[in-house]
């Protein structure tokens, strides 16, 4: 298609879509997205991508659907793979030329949120698209993350979705920024919240508390949180950050009371495996060269050194969203594409596109 038509046929969506509530196959924006190709992505690049039966692009997130499909959130796309092949999921609503997705999520309900770097958040129920931007009550347009809480409302970044309207958080309540990359409710009812280049902090239903290790040091640029099945708080701080302290860059373990430092290794993403081990994906060290795809054993998580194996390494940014699929496989984004570790081989989708075409 060409790139003049389906830019003019954005902007026109653009008048055709009133406050967030209506359903739509185009767009509604605030602003034009970013074009890509001032991403780094060339013409022949996006115009791959718009045909392409695989995700293309950096691959910020995986995530495991209800029925056992494979989510995947590409800057050039969002995909769903049923184990045989991938499905675009967004190609109808916005050109690769202008996407950018960071996260995906499926609610409780089925339906599917696509949050994008500067063009808010998409909604599907199976048949329809909704877009939700500042203009319909988003804090920001950038979405770097998307959660769903016990009491089912929907977490866009620092803004809070009941269904029916946008609760927005601000530092007037306590909030580091609205760049919240992160969120997890914990079993105890407490709220976990991570921001870009900002202080770690937890919710207890009254209170803001900002986290810090046995220094009095705060977590800075804490990319990823999980709570394992006994309950532990696993997150990992990865020293980037204006006045970052050196001593808080790892992956740490709460129990309850105390902070554990477990490896001087960053965590971009944490995963806990059927076997209880811990996978891990990020920084090797803290410039940031090289990183890596480990994991740490169940058997010694809680000795004074774990037992770490180093599954593969490679440059910055190949190694980011992770999860186990329901055959044990472990799939994990990265800088070009998503990749799939059997336990013995690893598997380029990217590379194997035209096998895995329908």
């Amino acid at each position: 298609m060409n790139y003049v038509l389906v830019y003019t046929l954005f902007l026109m969506s653009c008048f055709y879509t009133s406050c967030g509530q209506n359903q739509t196959n185009g767009q509604s924006q605030t602003k034009v997205p970013q074009d890509n190709t001032r991403m780094g992505y060339t013409v022949s690049q996006l115009k791959e991508a718009e045909t392409t039966k695989v995700p293309m692009g950096m691959v910020r997130n995986v995530k495991l659907a209800s029925n056992g499909d494979i989510l995947i959130a590409s800057y050039l796309g969002v995909f769903r793979y049923n184990g045989t092949s991938f499905t675009n999921l967004t190609n109808e609503i916005i050109s690769p030329r202008f996407a950018s997705f960071w996260d995906v999520l499926e609610d409780r309900k089925g339906n599917l949120w696509f949050g994008s770097r500067d063009s808010g958040v998409y909604y599907y129920n199976g048949k329809s698209f909704q877009h939700f931007t500042t203009r319909d009550g988003l804090a920001s347009n950038g979405i770097m993350h998307l959660y769903e809480d016990k009491a089912g409302n929907i977490w866009l970044g620092a803004s809070r979705y009941d269904g029916k309207s946008f609760r927005n958080f601000t530092t007037k309540d306590g909030f580091p920024g609205s760049s919240i990359r992160l969120l997890l409710e914990d079993k105890t009812g407490k709220l976990w919240f991570g921001a870009q280049g900002e202080n770690m902090f937890v919710y207890d239903g009254k209170t803001f508390t900002v986290l810090k290790n046995e220094e009095g040091k705060p977590f800075n640029n804490v990319w990823s949180i999980i709570e394992d099945k006994k309950g532990n708080i696993w997150f990992g701080d990865n020293g980037y950050g204006q006045g970052h302290d050196p001593s808080c860059y790892g992956l740490w373990r709460y129990d309850g009371s105390t902070f554990t430092k477990v490896s001087e290794r960053g965590a971009f993403a944490i995963m806990e495996d059927k076997k209880g081990n811990i996978w891990t994906t990020g920084t090797v060290e803290r410039n940031g060269k090289v990183w890596a795809l480990s994991r740490y054993d169940a058997k010694s998580l809680y000795n004074k050194n774990p037992i770490a194996t180093e599954i593969k390494s490679a440059g910055a940014m190949d190694f980011l969203g992770i999860l186990e699929a329901k055959d044990g496989s472990i799939w994990f984004g990265s800088r070009n594409g998503v990749h799939r570790y059997d336990g013995k081989t690893f598997t380029d989708f990217k590379s194997k596109s035209a096998s895995l075409s329908p």
